[in-house]
C-alpha cells in the first residue's frame, strides 16, 4: 500500500515564520502580521478573522510581491529532494495549510501531488475573502480524507508533519506524525520529533516505515 505524506507549511516547511509574514514583509507590514500570528497561535482569534484582517493589510498586494515572498522565504533544505524520493517510491505528498491558497499552491511546482490552502481571491484583490473558504485544524483532517480517497490510500497509511495547534487534529487522526520544530501544542503528540533546518532529516525518521 502506498503512503500519503501530509505537510504543514507555516513553521514546518517554512522555518520560524509563516507565509503571511513573508508576504507582508514585501509590503513593509511584517510587524502587523507577526502580531496576528501571535493572536491566532494563542487562540485569541480564529482562522476566519485572521484571514479577513490579513486580507485587509494586503490591499496593495501584487503577484510580484507574492513571487518575491515565495522565492525569498526561509524554506527548510531539501524539500524537493524529499518529494522526489516520495514520488520515486510510488508514494504521495501533499501540503495542507491554513495560509492563502495563492501561496500554498506554488508548491506543486516543487513536486507536491497536491497543495491546499485557505481560499483567497485572486491577486491583486478586487473582492473580499470568503470566510467559508478559510481552513481550520478540523478542515485539515477532512482534506486528508479526500486526498486518501483520491490517491487510494487509507488514514492508516498517512504520515503528518507539523509544528503547532493547527496540526493537532491531524496528528490525532493519523498513526504516524513528525513534529518539526514544534511548539508545546503538538510536541508531545507526535510519533517522532525533529528540530533543525533539513526536511530530509525529518523524513528519515519515517522513511523506512510502512
Amino acid at each position: 500500500m502506498a503512503r500519503l505524506h501530509l505537510f504543514d507549511l507555516d513553521g514546518t516547511l517554512l522555518h520560524g515564520t509563516s507565509a503571511p509574514v513573508e508576504i507582508s514583509r514585501q509590503l513593509g507590514l511584517e510587524a502587523e502580521t507577526v502580531a496576528l500570528d501571535r493572536e491566532i497561535s494563542a487562540g485569541l482569534i480564529g482562522p476566519p478573522e485572521y484571514a479577513t484582517r490579513v486580507h485587509a493589510l494586503w490591499a496593495d498586494l501584487t503577484e510580484a510581491h507574492v513571487a518575491a515572498a515565495f522565492e525569498g522565504a526561509p524554506w527548510l533544505a531539501r524539500i524537493r529532494d524529499v518529494w522526489a524520493e516520495i514520488r520515486g517510491r510510488g508514494d504521495y505528498c501533499a501540503v495542507v495549510s491554513l495560509s492563502p491558497s495563492f501561496f500554498v499552491e506554488r508548491l506543486t511546482g516543487w513536486g507536491a501531488h497536491a497543495a491546499h490552502g485557505s481560499r483567497f481571491p485572486a491577486v491583486p484583490f478586487t473582492e473580499p475573502v470568503d470566510p467559508t473558504g478559510v481552513l481550520s485544524a478540523a478542515a485539515k483532517v477532512r482534506i486528508a480524507d479526500r486526498l486518501c480517497e483520491e490517491f487510494g490510500v487509507a488514514r492508516a497509511d498517512c504520515v503528518a508533519y507539523g509544528d503547532s495547534l493547527s496540526d493537532k487534529d491531524l496528528f490525532g487522526a493519523v498513526p504516524v506524525s513528525v513534529a518539526v520544530n514544534a511548539d508545546n501544542h503538538v510536541a508531545g503528540l507526535a510519533t517522532h520529533s525533529y528540530k533543525g533546518m533539513d526536511l530530509w532529516e525529518a523524513y528519515e525518521l519515517v522513511r523506512h516505515g510502512r
